[in-house]
């Protein structure tokens, strides 16, 4: 039986989700874990004058997780921090090219800062850094390179995908798209 064009698509639309469920899964329940731990400690130290040695580093490593990983969710559909002053002026294919140029620009800082965190990570690695507990320094901070590293792929794909749109000639009549569009994630309108 022969497939549809559109499996493959689908089969890479169904591989995201999956992506994405398990993200938001880890980043919700290091947040849980985090609120958790921290209220525990703030209650014993309040109620019985002592608190866990180990949990202020815990919540630390803890709230670089989440931040990274905040970060990777946010980058999934181009919804990072922008500066967005020529949007309203400039044509739509225009628009798109500047929006290449700004994803491009963001994958080059991200993976700068994918590559740096990785040589941080080899030296805490190299060095016997100790971490928390039997966990060494590097497997904590190994968030760091990894992160990054995905942001700049992901941003590598928005700016191709915004290349296509800048050289696919425009449809008379099309409509443009709203914000929250599918065909376009992170469309500000």
């Amino acid at each position: 039986m022969p497939e549809s064009p559109e499996a493959g698509p689908r089969a890479l639309e169904r591989v995201l989700g999956a992506i994405h469920c398990v993200e938001d899964t880890v980043l919700a329940s290091l947040l849980g874990a985090m609120v958790l731990l921290s209220s525990t400690q703030i209650a014993l130290r309040n109620l019985a004058d002592v608190g866990l040695s180990w949990a202020d580093p815990l919540l630390r490593i803890i709230v670089l997780w989440v931040g990274l990983l905040g970060a990777l969710a946010a980058s999934r559909g181009d919804r990072q921090i922008s500066i967005d002053a020529l949007s309203r002026v400039l044509p739509e294919r225009a628009q798109r090219a500047v929006q290449a140029l700004t994803a491009l620009f963001t994958a080059g800082v991200a993976g700068l800062v994918a590559y740096h965190g990785g040589r941080f990570v080899l030296m805490d690695l190299e060095a016997g850094v100790p971490g928390i507990g039997v966990v060494p320094a590097w497997a904590l901070e190994l968030v760091i390179p990894v992160a990054f590293a995905l942001i700049a792929v992901r941003y590598c794909v928005i700016c191709a995908l915004r290349l296509r749109d800048v050289a696919r000639p425009p449809e008379h009549g099309q409509a443009r798209p709203t914000e929250g569009d599918p065909a376009r994630p992170g469309e500000r309108s």
